[in-house]
């Protein structure tokens, strides 16, 4: 974890640049935002992380004013993460970084306690409004998503919980799901994901428990089901 020195005791001043933390495992993606973000005069980056240790570590030090995170970390989940320190700062905006398809992951993490969800090929235009924005308190999706995601969202805060039984997999398990409706034949989602077949093969098996599938086709059938509705959400 790299971080720029904190002083533990007073409070930021009225006025004061408003301090971001990055956390993704990609250090050229950690040097592309500090570059993005430093010239800025109302906000400076105030240390970066490649875990979710790290991450937990530096929000306690710290005490950033936002994060920025990427679901895939060296070590641990952005998603738990996020779930996490929302759980125990609720106060703490949180914009999400990342390259997986906000189509299928925007609403979850929103649900999960983000304030935002960028994908990383659009961040170049959409960083800082979006984060200006979650520090401002306000939610950022899309334009595409946001009269989907924000109002489900809020709907499940009303309602406690959310109905979907894909909201109960895994965030490993929602990937697979993801890629076995595109079509991937396990090796292809082994090799993608960086791990192997047995693994894919040991997921494909909860996700069969978890959605009360009885076979490998009805599987095949509800992953392309499932993803072709959240694609054209």
């Amino acid at each position: 974890m790299k971080s720029a020195p904190h002083p533990a005791a007073p409070r930021r001043r009225a006025g004061a640049a408003r301090r971001v933390l990055i956390v993704d495992d990609h250090p050229i993606v950690r040097q592309g935002l500090r570059r993005m973000i430093d010239p800025e005069p109302d906000l400076v980056v105030c240390g970066e992380a490649q875990s979710e240790r790290e991450a937990r570590a530096a929000i306690r030090e710290l005490d950033p004013d936002a994060v920025i995170v990427d679901i895939s970390l060296v070590q641990g989940d952005g998603l738990e993460l996020v779930r996490d320190v929302h759980a125990q700062r609720p106060d703490l905006p949180m914009l999400v970084l990342s390259m997986h398809d906000e189509a299928i992951y925007a609403g979850r993490l929103l649900s999960a306690g983000a304030s935002g969800y960028i994908m990383k090929h659009a961040a170049s235009e959409q960083l800082l409004s979006a984060l200006r924005r979650v520090l401002n308190g306000e939610t950022y999706v899309s334009e595409a998503l946001t009269s989907k995601v924000v109002p489900r969202r809020e709907g499940e805060a009303r309602s406690g919980a959310a109905c979907d039984p894909v909201e109960r997999l895994s965030n490993r398990e929602l990937q697979v799901l993801s890629l076995i409706g595109r079509g991937l034949s396990s090796r292809e989602a082994a090799d993608m994901l960086g791990v192997s077949i047995k693994t894919v093969e040991s997921h494909r098996q909860s996700l069969k428990r978890k959605l009360n599938l009885l076979s490998n086709v009805q599987l095949l059938q509800y992953s392309i089901n499932w993803y072709a509705g959240r694609s054209k959400a």
